[in-house]
């Protein structure tokens, strides 16, 4: 049950003007550049792609989608494996909330404010990362949701537990954008929808732990989800602090002679003002808010059905072992075809899967439910972030990842605020009625895009 992203790189952009034989595209931001020299890809590097992807080797072991991936991706890999195994809190907050006496009223706030760290976390994260450096931003994050974890445990009602929330969702979502800088700076272009993919089968492999530990320990304790989950953040910042090499190996693709190696700026306006990537974030974020309600409406779902917290915890291990055993496979298989066409599948069978939650009232029922929306997470396996990434000019990575990264928390925001206070006060069916009518808008939205992103990647490959 994924809920986090991962993603950026130098800030600032140089202008376009003068530029003789390249003139600025509509849906191109000012100072978009090609890469030169050993950067672009030659003629023989753009037809042996697919077939090295489609080769007998290749598909007796689809494992081999991730390897040949250098150090720093694998210490992003292991890092996100360990703290993922702590991922309690989130997807039982709910519960935790109810054992306070927080009355259900009162919960849309708590979550709201969780949220609303959304907001905040990636916009700094992704600052940092390009003004300071991945690993320091990795690491203020890392260390800044672990004592907010023993803040939100330790807040005596639901005002203090609302800061808490803001201030654990905030530091958590700093992570995102370095993490994600850290793997657009070290995975080749044609490979990043590997590298996203394998991140995000690292989320799911803890996950799947975390899931099987959770209902388990809620049961015997929340206090025991709060403490795992701070000694995985801190856990990861000690792997990062050891093995992740520091700002100046960050890498950077060489600047042309028309594009200076010092950024013009460090605001977010050329992401704003390309055309392309203003259209398509709102779409992405409409199918991410459907996603973010596994984190929200689903656990309402089930306590509504009066069913236990082992049921979330269930729910939970459904949806991380299908994407841990499918996972390489799936994202083998899928390297031959269409990027965009993929995306759009996989869209449309996470929100078929997430509107029929309000058909499900049984252990079994949420299962299946789970299992329909989990395999549309693994037939996307890491594409909405290395679109963003391959659409990004190279002096712009950090700002573009970080504004997917906002988008995402937008979308979680509105899943934790609105989506929660919709079930509660409007009725389950409005909810999953327009989880179907969001669902289908916005995958006609991205299908529409799609002849654009495709001229536009295809003319910086």
């Amino acid at each position: 049950m994924t809920t986090t992203s991962i993603r950026p790189e130098e800030c600032g952009q140089p202008s376009a003007a003068g530029r003789v034989g390249h003139p600025t595209r509509p849906d191109r931001p000012a100072g978009f550049d090609r890469p030169t020299g050993s950067d672009r890809p030659t003629g023989s590097d753009r037809t042996a792609g697919p077939d090295r992807r489609d080769s007998p080797a290749r598909r007796r072991n689809p494992l081999s989608a991730f390897a040949g991936f250098p150090r720093a991706i694998w210490v992003v890999f292991a890092g996100t494996v360990v703290n993922r195994v702590g991922f309690l809190v989130g997807p039982f907050l709910v519960f935790f909330l109810g054992s306070r006496g927080i009355p259900s009223s009162q919960t849309p706030y708590v979550l709201g404010a969780l949220g609303a760290g959304n907001l905040i976390g990636p916009a700094v994260g992704g600052w940092l990362a390009d003004r300071h450096s991945r690993k320091f931003t990795m690491l203020a994050g890392l260390l800044g949701t672990a004592a907010a974890q023993g803040a939100l445990f330790a807040a005596p009602n639901a005002a203090t537990m609302a800061l808490a929330a803001i201030a654990l969702s905030s530091t958590a979502t700093m992570v995102a954008p370095a993490a994600s800088a850290t793997l657009t700076d070290n995975a080749e272009p044609r490979r990043r929808r590997e590298a996203f993919a394998l991140i995000g089968w690292a989320v799911n492999i803890g996950t799947a732990v975390a899931g099987i530990l959770g209902g388990y320990l809620a049961a015997h304790g929340y206090w025991m989800l709060f403490a795992i989950d701070a000694g995985t953040s801190v856990a990861y910042a000690v792997i990062v602090a050891v093995l992740l090499p520091g700002r100046d190996s960050q890498k950077t693709d060489a600047p042309t002679e028309t594009a200076p190696a010092t950024p013009a700026g460090s605001g977010y306006g050329i992401v704003f003002r390309d055309r392309l990537v203003r259209k398509l974030l709102p779409l992405l974020g409409i199918q991410l808010f459907i996603y973010s309600l596994t984190e929200s409406a689903l656990p309402l779902a089930i306590r509504t059905d009066g069913l236990s917290p082992t049921v979330m915890g269930m729910a939970a291990a459904v949806n991380a072992g299908l994407v841990v055993a499918l996972q390489p496979l799936v994202t083998s298989v899928l390297a031959r075809f269409s990027r965009n066409q993929v995306q759009i599948a996989a869209s449309t069978l996470i929100a078929a899967g997430i509107a029929l939650t309000g058909l499900a009232h049984t252990p079994a029922g949420y299962a299946a439910t789970v299992a329909v929306w989990s395999l549309g997470e693994v037939t996307a396996g890491g594409i909405p972030a290395a679109l963003i990434a391959d659409l990004a000019p190279t002096t712009a990575r950090g700002r573009y990842q970080g504004a997917f990264s906002w988008t995402w928390g937008v979308a979680r925001f509105l899943a934790l605020a609105a989506g929660t206070t919709a079930y509660t006060l409007i009725g389950p069916a409005f909810l999953w009625w327009s989880v179907l009518a969001m669902g289908a808008a916005a995958t006609a939205g991205v299908a529409a895009l799609s002849p654009a992103i495709d001229r536009r990647t295809a003319a910086e490959a």
